[in-house]
């Protein structure tokens, strides 16, 4: 019982962790050799939005768990089809992505989900 209780409280955030680490690589495309320096690091900066965002919510979800799975689920779910149709319009292929939805928004869905299954078994006990 104590080691699905350790799993379900350690799983969410590692995995979060490391997607958010996976979101913000993609901010390294603001590095363009036809700027300044500031320049490129105020676009980096700009870049890392996201990453902002989702190292918030993950404080939410590491202090009060099912308010933050529940805002990982919302938003991932949300952002999904945005993701997809950007996609889709670059590339012209549905299942290059589709791929790229899943290794995207999927991580943040299975977060959100182990968030809240971490909160009703610890309300259980």
């Amino acid at each position: 019982m104590k080691t699905i209780l350790n799993t379900l409280h350690w799983t969410p955030r590692i995995i979060s962790i490391l997607a958010i680490l996976f979101v913000s690589i993609f901010a390294l495309d603001a590095f363009d050799s036809n700027q300044s320096i500031w320049q490129q690091i105020g676009a980096f900066l700009i870049h890392l939005i996201p990453t902002y965002v989702l190292l918030a919510i993950l404080l939410i979800a590491w202090k009060w768990e099912l308010a933050g799975g529940i805002i990982f689920s919302i938003i991932s779910i949300g952002f999904t089809p945005f993701i997809y149709h950007h996609n889709f319009s670059m590339n012209h292929s549905v299942w290059m992505s589709i791929e790229i939805i899943l290794m995207i928004t999927f991580p943040f869905i299975l977060v959100g989900v182990l968030f809240i299954l971490g909160y009703y078994h610890k309300k259980k006990l």
